[in-house]
């Protein structure tokens, strides 16, 4: 069996570049130099057809530890609950007040962000409390 090495986690949606840049500012995530031979993605960009201006942009993590974020325009809005999600591990190792405390600071700043808190599921028994937010899209992922 071949063994996996990288994934690529990809995301549809209406505005690459600025869902990407928002990526970025939530996981200290940065965008990649451009092709050789360009000095810019905007340079880059003018080689493509009119039509593929804005279509696709990427994001990685600075240290080659995490999953390279890529993200394509396509027509459709989003219309029901993902299916796949992100977790941000802002509490990994926090119980109780300690962790809700951590989850709430980072809602906070990735509201200005232009995230949305959409529910705080409360610790359980047998699950920790974990935030889920949204994107600028409208896309879930969850402080974890």
């Amino acid at each position: 069996m071949a063994e996996v090495r990288q994934i690529q986690v990809t995301f549809d949606c209406a505005d690459p570049k600025k869902v990407a840049l928002f990526w970025c500012e939530v996981l200290g995530y940065v965008v990649p130099p451009p092709p050789p031979g360009f000095d810019s993605w905007d340079a880059f960009e003018q080689t493509l057809p009119p039509g593929q201006h804005g279509s696709v942009f990427a994001c990685v993590d600075p240290h080659g530890v995490g999953p390279r974020l890529f993200f394509q325009r396509v027509p459709e809005g989003k219309v029901v609950k993902n299916r796949v999600h992100l977790d941000v591990r802002v509490g990994t190792g926090l119980v109780g007040a300690e962790r809700l405390a951590a989850l709430e600071a980072e809602c906070a700043r990735l509201i200005p962000l232009g995230a949305t808190r959409f529910e705080l599921l409360e610790a359980d028994g047998v699950n920790e409390s974990c935030l889920v937010m949204q994107d600028i899209e409208g896309n879930e992922f969850c402080l974890d």
